[in-house]
């Protein structure tokens, strides 16, 4: 099954088209869609803010990594400030993903 993107009027995809593109080509009904699409992301949310790993077949993989704290600089005044430890969600796109870009063809 192919879920169609041709609609989109803005470049970003947004959830709730997510819920209406599951309405539209697989026939949940909208409160179904919407429920599907949120506990997926919230799902995906709890297991980094856990500081876990999420791994998505065919996709890629969302990592925690924690930046260690470090001197840094206010760009007007030139002054020293410090800026703290903090956590940060990266992104790396599995190779089938990659692969996908590179040719330009739709996933199928």
């Amino acid at each position: 099954m192919e879920l169609v993107l041709e609609s989109l009027e803005t470049p970003a995809l947004t959830k709730a088209q997510l819920a209406d593109m599951l309405f539209e080509q697989i026939g949940l009904n909208k409160r179904e869609s919407k429920d599907m699409i949120d506990a997926f992301f919230d799902l995906i949310a709890q297991r980094l803010v856990d500081g876990e790993d999420v791994k998505i077949s065919g996709f890629g993989n969302f990592q925690i990594r924690t930046k260690a704290p470090r001197p840094g600089r206010n760009p007007r005044t030139g002054e020293t400030i410090p800026i703290e430890a903090r956590r940060v969600v990266t992104f790396h796109a599995s190779h089938k993903l990659k692969e996908l870009i590179q040719s330009g063809n739709h996933a199928d």
